[in-house]
């Protein structure tokens, strides 16, 4: 399917450094909790399925892409407020998407 530039213009997609992270045993299947500091948009939070590659302690410092833009979700107790974004490695397990360099925090993709 294709899509037009501005509907992929509409996807606020910035860049966002893990300030703190933990696990997250209540959520149905293994998550942890993310605290992302995101710049001029503040701190906001996610719970991310991507316990098979990370260890909450060491992510913390680490930077990544996520969409800002979407509503809130609802995860058992915890409030996600953005989309950490990854793909899939050979056994469908998430793999984050990451600058290659220092990048200020919310800048945005494009």
């Amino acid at each position: 399917m294709t899509i037009s530039f501005d509907d992929f213009a509409k996807v606020d997609i910035r860049v966002a450094t893990v300030t703190h992270a933990e696990p997250f045993p209540e959520a149905r299947k293994p998550a942890i909790k993310l605290w992302l500091e995101l710049g001029d948009l503040g701190e906001r939070k996610s719970s991310a399925q991507i316990t098979r590659h990370y260890d909450p302690e060491a992510l913390v410092g680490k930077q990544v892409l996520c969409v800002v833009n979407l509503p809130p979700r609802q995860i058992g107790p915890f409030m996600s407020e953005v989309l950490v974004l990854g793909v899939p490695d050979p056994d469908n397990e998430v793999v984050l998407i990451r600058p290659d360099q220092p990048v200020p925090n919310g800048g945005k993709l494009f």
